[in-house]
């Protein structure tokens, strides 16, 4: 928290966090172009955000995109404003989702970047992705596939083995990075399937694991994902750091929070 409220106090860096906010995924030549910044000021500053966990850093060749990362933030209200004030501002943030959906439709959908910090090897944390027994104790589905490009790979609800999610391996880097389509069964979107990237990036013992989904198709596809990918990493995140997933499943505390929002 000491550095996500360092971070915050500097008005240089809420603004970079509001350029993001405004367009996700930018290098740092455009942020700098925006800014009207040096790259060395700018790169100082973003160091700091990277730091308190506010920003994310993606790949993409010999570029470096620069995302929001919501935990920080999500924590801190969760901390000390959802337990006090939780009916006003519900009511407040579904106008505030009212009026940004009629923004949105005219714009692009923005990629959604979530990174955690898991105590665990690189090696634990691609298998609690891709092992189906696994998956299973801390997603409520199988993921299922031979991971090998090119092969198909299933979301199996546990029970009834109902396919909810399926998709192409598209990228394997075995145990940093993996690259799937995220697809509904038997559904076929004119811009094509999602895309799902975990990037992990392991040192000693401590992992930073990235999910990147992109190509989303529409605003209420990105507000799911935004609930649901938190749920299902800290789920996670808690199998591969206590042995045990959390007691309540998360995703079904993310809904109800949804539920009280709405009423």
């Amino acid at each position: 928290m000491d550095r996500v409220f360092k971070a915050l106090a500097d008005p240089t860096r809420r603004l970079l966090l509001d350029r993001l906010r405004e367009q996700n995924g930018q290098t740092l030549s455009e942020l700098c172009a925006h800014l009207g910044m040096a790259r060395q000021s700018a790169t100082q500053h973003l160091d700091l955000l990277q730091a308190a966990n506010l920003v994310s850093v993606v790949r993409r060749g010999r570029e470096r995109l620069h995302y929001l990362n919501p935990t920080p933030i999500h924590e801190i209200q969760e901390r000390w404003i959802s337990e006090f004030d939780a009916p006003r501002l519900a009511a407040l943030s579904a106008v505030k989702a009212r009026a940004e959906e009629y923004a949105m439709n005219d714009t692009a959908i923005p990629t959604y970047v979530y990174t955690t910090y898991i105590k665990a090897t690189a090696e634990q944390v691609w298998k609690a992705l891709t092992d189906a027994d696994l998956t299973a104790k801390y997603w409520d589905h199988a993921n299922v596939s031979d991971w090998q490009p090119d092969s198909t790979w299933e979301h199996r609800r546990n029970g009834s083995g109902e396919l909810d999610v399926v998709g192409t391996v598209l990228e394997v880097e075995y145990p940093r990075r993996l690259v799937v389509t995220f697809e509904t069964p038997g559904e076929v979107l004119p811009g094509g399937p999602s895309i799902v990237t975990y990037l992990i990036e392991s040192d000693t013992d401590i992992v930073k694991l990235t999910v990147t989904h992109e190509n989303l198709p529409n605003a209420d596809f990105h507000r799911g994902i935004s609930n649901g990918w938190p749920a299902v990493l800290a789920n996670l995140k808690s199998l591969l750091e206590t042995g045990n997933p959390l007691p309540t499943e998360p995703w079904d505390l993310a809904m109800a929070h949804t539920a009280r929002q709405n009423t």
